[in-house]
């Protein structure tokens, strides 16, 4: 992995179970919501539920996570870096990018992701909102290409040749 491990500078308390974080080295920061994470936690968790400890969120171990309850409770930067990227928003800009970054016609993107054409069309236009579904679906075809490669049906290029009676 080349990628340098993030860095966290700054946390706050957005709302319960939500953190806002800022990154060593970027302007922008991120919001995470970790009720996911903190409901699949079982009872090592259980005290994050409770808005006044969750509130003692802090930097620690030199930004490289955040704690509470004086480090007993923790969760690393990186997989908060893949939390806040995965709950990131996925607009019409970035399903763009996203065709792009795989080479798919507008055909293939639609079929891959099992909608009709026009409903791709009107996502990839802003004229309609991408579900989070089909959001997730996307960005996990990004992270393995297995998924895209187990569905994805190449489109000739052309028009289909005329059907005669002999065909």
């Amino acid at each position: 992995m080349t990628d340098e491990l993030p860095r966290i500078e700054t946390v706050s308390v957005a709302r319960p179970t939500t953190l806002r974080l800022r990154w060593r080295g970027k302007r922008a920061g991120d919001s995470v919501d970790l009720t996911g994470w903190i409901a699949t936690g079982g009872e090592t968790l259980a005290p994050l539920r409770e808005a006044p400890v969750f509130a003692k969120a802090s930097v620690g171990n030199y930004g490289a996570a955040i704690v509470w309850d004086d480090g007993d409770l923790a969760i690393d930067a990186a997989h908060l870096k893949m939390l806040a990227d995965e709950q990131k928003t996925f607009d019409a800009k970035e399903a763009c990018k996203w065709q792009g970054q795989l080479g798919l016609s507008n055909n293939e993107a639609a079929d891959l992701l099992y909608i009709s054409l026009s409903a791709w069309n009107s996502y990839k236009a802003g004229t309609a909102t991408i579900p989070v579904s089909l959001a997730m679906l996307c960005r996990a075809i990004v992270r393995d290409p297995i998924v895209m490669q187990a569905h994805l049906r190449p489109r000739k290029t052309g028009r289909p040749r005329k059907l005669t009676a002999a065909n």
